[in-house]
């Protein structure tokens, strides 16, 4: 089925974990999805997951599904929360959207150990410090 798409490029998306709140006792994370397009993408698909080996063993989290029928033009929309235990793995989101009639989709794979203060920007459009990829 993916050998049926046809090759669009996937520009101006990305997709961003995000430091919502810091306390003594814990910290918040949300993951965003990033729409720095000049129009609006449609019927968009996101799914997440996290896998890698950690303590020796062979680890996946759950796939997560999250359907949103349109992100704005330069606006971002909330994919979910992330546990910061799942830092230690690749955390997978595969993006699948449609402009007019064509589809497009990409795959942004946050490393293990990549969701890091010293890799921290001011998030565009979202305004919070935190790893994007684009």
């Amino acid at each position: 089925m993916i050998k049926d798409l046809p090759e669009n490029n996937v520009t101006d998306i990305a997709v961003a974990v995000a430091l919502e709140k810091e306390s003594a006792e814990s910290k918040t994370w949300h993951v965003y999805l990033i729409n720095l397009k000049k129009e609006p993408i449609e019927n968009v698909l996101v799914t997440s997951k996290g896998y890698g080996e950690k303590n020796g063993e062979q680890v996946k989290t759950s796939t997560l599904r999250h359907m949103f029928p349109v992100v704005a033009n330069g606006s971002y929309q909330q994919i979910e929360m992330i546990d910061e235990q799942t830092f230690g793995l690749n955390n997978e989101y595969w993006v699948s959207y449609y402009i007019g009639t064509q589809i497009y989709d990409k795959k942004f794979i946050f490393l293990p150990e990549s969701i890091i203060d010293t890799n921290f920007i001011k998030l565009p459009v979202v305004n919070k410090p935190g790893v994007m990829i684009k």
